[in-house]
């Protein structure tokens, strides 16, 4: 999560991370239910940050492992700059998990802000009452593929980014980029490119812009990410 995030994308996120846990039928979800899906979300990056924290700290205790192996066991100097630059590399990562760490005290209190936890129980509930609308859009632009077999997180990603589309005003260009680097942090290269694409395509189809179709690239296992702790979609 990006230091300095703007509201609308603490927002999106909070949102990505309590739809698949949205249990309640199309215009039932209460201002109770709502609360406590975004409390629930805040709860899962708690915890994803304690976990970033003990990976940190194990990674730091393995570079240094490896640099003290460096001047023990390396027969040459080859095999020693070899194990010294695993060493920094996964302490490289150590400082990557610890960074993310850093950034959740502010991130936490945007999720406070009224206008963020406005705006991602805006996303949850258009996603809940349109879900049915918003999935045929999805599925008409995807190309010998379907979204039941999509990765969860994938799915609720692209029904996000529709959803903000089609119902809420945003313009496409910034939906999609949204989308992207929700994709980025909680899918894999495969995932964001692939929903790049399929947005991209949605968008061409509204502007009616005719384009060969494009084979999806197959996404043969569902991404599992913290936010996938009730039950699927």
């Amino acid at each position: 999560m990006a230091l300095r995030k703007q509201p609308r994308s603490i927002a999106r996120e909070l949102a990505l991370l309590s739809i698949s846990q949205v249990k309640t039928k199309q215009g039932k979800l209460t201002t109770e239910d709502l609360d406590s899906l975004v409390l629930a979300a805040i709860r899962t990056l708690t915890i994803e940050v304690q976990d970033n924290l003990e990976a940190a700290s194990g990674e730091i205790k393995r570079g240094e492992e490896r640099l003290l192996n460096s001047e023990t066991r390396a027969s040459d100097l080859d095999s020693a700059k070899v194990m010294i630059q695993e060493a920094l590399a996964v302490s490289q990562a150590a400082i990557n998990r610890v960074g993310v760490a850093i950034e959740f005290p502010e991130f936490l209190q945007l999720t406070n802000k009224e206008q963020v936890r406005q705006y991602a129980t805006e996303l949850i509930v258009t996603v809940n009452d349109y879900r049915q609308e918003i999935e045929a859009e999805i599925e008409n632009v995807l190309v010998g593929w379907q979204l039941s077999r999509l990765p969860k997180i994938d799915r609720d990603i692209l029904r996000i980014s529709v959803a903000e589309i089609l119902y809420l005003q945003v313009p496409e260009k910034v939906a999609i980029n949204e989308s992207v680097e929700l994709a980025k942090r909680y899918s894999d290269e495969d995932g964001f490119r692939f929903i790049n694409g399929v947005l991209r395509r949605l968008s061409d189809r509204r502007k009616g812009i005719i384009e060969e179709p494009v084979v999806e690239v197959e996404l043969e296992t569902e991404i599992s990410t913290p936010s996938e702790v009730e039950s699927s979609s």
